[in-house]
């Protein structure tokens, strides 16, 4: 075994293989740039080297800093985590050159999966079943054009050297490829450094089920089950869960089987995960019609290997290492089981209600449920933050990574559910509320899945309101009678029970919920009661503060509802949880917005840091609303700003090419007139 590795990455994944090193007795060497200088990840280390600034070209994909700061602190082996460098096949040779060890498959097999193209032919010649398609080297547009006709649409364009959701587009109609394919081409191109695109049939009701490899340099290849990660946004993975719900004995077997030969195909050596698109023919409800066909071989660990680990009961990284040290694999197949059934939930700064934009702020509030660590147990909270911490523009926009295990997947959705709701996030939008909504659907909880979950349930998912007013009203009105209770002294005036020697004492507070302004009306009655009024909704309101180690916490009664209900205000907003879900209520000081105007018509802002990558009008063009007008860069993805209304391009305030701030204003448009 190894007695000192350096790991090549940050945040989350860096954490969870110093976890295991420290577990082993191995010690760790961290790598940072400029913005993670404060990093969990650097604290979780022995030691720490800073490679640069804090853009990822500037810093994670500059190995060769990374391989001299290996040399310099004696570290023998380098992991790459997944990500950045993790599948360069440059980086693993120039390890080897170096004298140290790359905790992952030989050079000669990330080149042979990293291609797509080259990939597919290979598994054709080892036997795994392809989706029809064109993996060809000419990438002429109209050669493109032509395969797709021929495939017959909707097709999938796909970049070659891409993963990750990255560089990829569905086209369902012949005119929209050409456009589609610029799209694609351009974000591969930034995010790999190729424009090379493949093209496929696009497989109906699919599910993405992944099987997990692991090989030594001994010969041997096994396969630890399998993940479904069917539920995805952008092409990205939401919820994943091991075993796959209805896979028969039988495919999970010939499945296995498929990616052992696959890996064997390129003498893989190390963790990696052969991804299948299974098709399904008779339906939900019809598992032995499935067809499963070849994606793609991810040559690294995954995100979502806690759920492989939770149902096996084994520790991947140290499988990792101990492979890498030369060591053969732990156990073989025969011996390997699979025990209850596990979730994970990725929890992500974003907003889903806004097509899922990346959110960059502090993390005001971080509390998590009760749980382990980067280690097997029926709660897992896998993270590379703190609260206090900043998500940044320069990363991935992933906080935390949820992981449940349980006896059945009946169970393991009941403590997902649980965990979630015990998970507060204040200071930037994130998923945590819209995950809840999409365990609870009908489809997901009963295993009707397939990667077009997301936007078939939609109306279950998006600008979903499960707190409600009358609470979210009541829980800001008992949190401001909380602190002003805190704040009483033995001066009897200055008790804030309302006593006044003849008629009743009435409140009124002005709100914003949901966009809509509110006014509540609190009525002090001579027994010490209290009635509150919200719109058609009137009643006694009951409530009690309980023992808090942050926030205020209230147990709460009114319109027939008793809730426990946690709070944290910052500024006017008043953030609010409880069992039902999450809400945020701004107070407003009528005196404060006295005089304020409708903010200026026309602007158009970019709704975080980025780059401009292109404008789709120029100055002059008259614009329908919805139309395309801008494309930004940030976070690894590309957003695409649209027309608010119909009108004329007025200016465009920058160029592609451009780093703008969030809030910046783009370009200039003149709202047509009625």
């Amino acid at each position: 075994m190894f007695h000192k590795i350096l790991i090549a990455n940050r945040g989350e994944i860096a954490c969870r293989v110093a976890a295991t090193a420290r577990r082993l007795g191995v010690r760790t060497v961290a790598v940072y740039s400029d913005a993670d200088a404060s990093a969990k990840h650097v604290a979780a280390c022995d030691e720490a080297v800073h490679i640069g600034g804090s853009a990822p070209r500037e810093s994670y994909l500059q190995w060769e800093r990374i391989i001299a700061a290996a040399q310099a602190t004696g570290a023998q082996a380098i992991h790459p985590g997944y990500g950045f460098l993790s599948e360069n096949e440059a980086f693993a040779d120039a390890c080897a050159k170096a004298g140290l060890v790359f905790i992952g498959p030989p050079s000669s097999a990330i080149e042979a999966m990293g291609l797509k193209a080259e990939s597919k032919r290979l598994m054709e010649q080892a036997g795994v079943p392809l989706v029809p398609g064109y993996h060809g080297t000419d990438q002429d547009p109209a050669l493109l054009k032509h395969e797709a006709d021929r495939i017959g649409y909707p097709v999938l364009i796909k970049a070659s050297a891409g993963g990750g959701g990255k560089g990829m587009r569905a086209v369902e109609k012949a005119e929209d490829f050409a456009d589609a394919l610029a799209s694609c081409q351009r974000e591969a191109r930034n995010s790999f450094g190729s424009d090379a695109v493949l093209i496929e049939k696009y497989v109906q009701r699919p599910r993405h089920i992944e099987i997990q490899v692991f090989g030594d340099t001994h010969g041997n290849c096994v396969y630890l089950f399998e993940r479904d990660c069917s539920v995805q946004r952008r092409h990205q993975k939401v919820l994943e869960e091991a075993p796959a719900p209805g896979l028969t004995p039988e495919l999970r077997q010939q499945m296995g089987l498929a990616a052992v030969a696959a890996a064997k195909a390129v003498n893989y050596v190390g963790a990696g995960t052969v991804e299948f698109i299974v098709e399904q023919p008779g339906g939900y409800d019809h598992p032995e019609q499935m067809r499963f066909y070849f994606m793609e071989m991810n040559t690294r660990l995954q995100v979502e290997h806690p759920v492989t680990e939770a149902i096996t009961g084994l520790d991947l990284v140290e499988w990792q290492l101990r492979v890498a040290a030369g060591e053969p694999l732990p156990l073989q197949q025969d011996e390997l089981r699979i025990h209850g059934h596990a979730i994970e939930a990725r929890i992500c700064a974003e907003n889903p209600d806004n097509n899922f934009l990346p959110a960059t702020g502090r993390l005001d509030v971080y509390r998590k449920p009760a749980h382990v660590a980067f280690e097997r147990g029926a709660i897992r909270f896998d993270d590379g933050v703190r609260e206090g911490d900043a998500i940044s523009p320069f990363y991935d926009s992933m906080i935390a990574k949820l992981i449940v295990h349980g006896a059945t997947r009946a169970e393991a959705l009941a403590k997902l559910d649980a965990a979630l709701a015990a998970t507060r996030i204040v200071g930037l939008a994130t998923n945590v509320q819209f995950l809840r909504h999409a365990v609870r659907t009908d489809a997901f909880s009963s295993a009707k899945l397939d990667t077009a979950l997301i936007p078939r349930e939609a109306a279950n998912l998006f600008q979903q309101d499960r707190v409600g007013r009358p609470l979210a009203v009541a829980a800001a009105v008992a949190q401001t009678l909380v602190h002003e209770k805190a704040g009483e002294g033995t001066d009897p005036f200055s008790r804030t029970d309302g006593w006044r020697p003849f008629g009743l004492t009435q409140r009124r507070f002005d709100f914003e919920y949901q966009g809509e302004a509110l006014t509540a009306q609190l009525t002090y009655l001579h027994d010490g009661a209290l009635r509150l009024s919200v719109g058609d909704v009137a009643g006694p309101l009951v409530f009690s503060a309980l023992p808090a180690d942050s926030g205020t916490k209230i147990d709460l009664q009114f319109d027939g509802q008793r809730q426990t209900v946690q709070t944290w205000q910052f500024g006017e907003s008043v953030h609010l949880f409880c069992d039902r879900g999450a809400a945020v209520i701004t107070e407003l000081d009528a005196l404060a917005h006295a005089g304020e105007t409708a903010a200026e018509g026309g602007r158009l802002t970019a709704p975080m840091p980025g780059k401009v990558v292109s404008f789709a009008v120029k100055a002059g063009d008259a614009v329908k609303k919805g139309q395309p007008l801008a494309v930004m860069e940030a976070m690894k993805m590309e957003h695409t700003i649209a027309a608010p209304a119909d009108g004329t391009v007025a200016e465009l305030l920058y160029a592609p090419g451009d780093q703008v701030a969030e809030g910046a204003e783009l370009l200039k448009l003149q709202a047509a007139s009625a």
